[in-house]
Protein backbone atom coordinates (compact mmCIF):
# COMPACT_ATOMS: atom_id res chain seq x y z
CA UNK A 1 0.00 0.00 0.00
CA UNK A 2 1.41 3.36 -1.00
CA UNK A 3 1.34 6.30 0.63
CA UNK A 4 -1.71 8.00 -1.48
CA UNK A 5 -3.93 5.44 -0.87
CA UNK A 6 -3.70 5.40 2.98
CA UNK A 7 -4.70 9.18 2.66
CA UNK A 8 -7.52 9.01 0.20
CA UNK A 9 -8.87 6.20 2.81
CA UNK A 10 -8.70 8.43 5.70
CA UNK A 11 -10.38 11.38 3.61
CA UNK A 12 -13.13 8.55 3.03
CA UNK A 13 -13.31 7.50 6.12
CA UNK A 14 -13.48 10.85 7.85
CA UNK A 15 -16.44 12.01 4.74
CA UNK A 16 -18.42 8.96 5.51
CA UNK A 17 -18.14 9.59 9.33
CA UNK A 18 -19.07 14.01 8.88
CA UNK A 19 -21.77 12.66 6.71
CA UNK A 20 -23.43 10.12 9.67
CA UNK A 21 -23.06 12.90 12.22
CA UNK A 22 -24.59 15.50 9.97
CA UNK A 23 -27.43 12.79 9.36
CA UNK A 24 -27.71 12.58 13.10
CA UNK A 25 -28.02 16.47 13.70
CA UNK A 26 -24.76 16.97 14.52
CA UNK A 27 -22.32 19.49 13.14
CA UNK A 28 -18.98 17.95 13.92
CA UNK A 29 -17.05 20.73 11.81
CA UNK A 30 -17.90 23.68 13.20
CA UNK A 31 -17.62 26.42 10.31
CA UNK A 32 -20.36 28.08 8.59
CA UNK A 33 -21.21 27.73 4.77
CA UNK A 34 -19.31 30.96 4.40
CA UNK A 35 -16.36 30.11 5.76
CA UNK A 36 -16.27 26.57 3.46
CA UNK A 37 -17.20 28.69 0.46
CA UNK A 38 -14.33 31.49 1.32
CA UNK A 39 -11.70 28.65 2.38
CA UNK A 40 -12.66 26.90 -1.47
CA UNK A 41 -11.72 30.25 -3.06
CA UNK A 42 -9.16 30.43 -1.73
CA UNK A 43 -7.62 27.24 -2.31
CA UNK A 44 -8.82 27.91 -5.81
CA UNK A 45 -7.08 31.22 -6.31
CA UNK A 46 -4.04 29.70 -4.92
CA UNK A 47 -3.92 26.88 -7.14
CA UNK A 48 -5.08 28.73 -10.39
CA UNK A 49 -1.94 31.18 -9.65
CA UNK A 50 0.03 28.65 -8.91
CA UNK A 51 -0.68 26.43 -12.03
CA UNK A 52 -0.49 30.01 -14.36
CA UNK A 53 2.41 30.90 -12.85
CA UNK A 54 4.50 27.63 -13.78
CA UNK A 55 2.70 26.96 -17.10
CA UNK A 56 3.71 30.15 -18.44
CA UNK A 57 7.75 30.31 -17.18
CA UNK A 58 10.39 28.08 -17.69
CA UNK A 59 12.03 27.07 -14.52
CA UNK A 60 13.96 24.10 -15.39
CA UNK A 61 17.26 23.55 -17.76
CA UNK A 62 15.91 21.72 -20.03
CA UNK A 63 12.95 24.16 -20.51
CA UNK A 64 15.12 27.35 -20.66
CA UNK A 65 17.16 25.37 -22.93
CA UNK A 66 14.23 24.76 -25.34
CA UNK A 67 13.24 28.47 -24.97
CA UNK A 68 16.39 29.07 -26.61
CA UNK A 69 16.25 26.85 -29.50
CA UNK A 70 12.60 27.57 -30.27
CA UNK A 71 14.03 31.63 -30.06
CA UNK A 72 17.18 30.50 -32.66
CA UNK A 73 14.53 28.34 -34.81
CA UNK A 74 12.51 31.60 -35.07
CA UNK A 75 15.11 34.37 -35.70
CA UNK A 76 16.52 32.26 -37.97
CA UNK A 77 13.57 32.39 -40.41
Amino acid sequence: MNKMLWVRTIVLIIALVNQSLMLAGWSPLPFDDTQVETAVTIVFSVVATSWAYWKNNSHTKAAKKADQYLDELKNNK
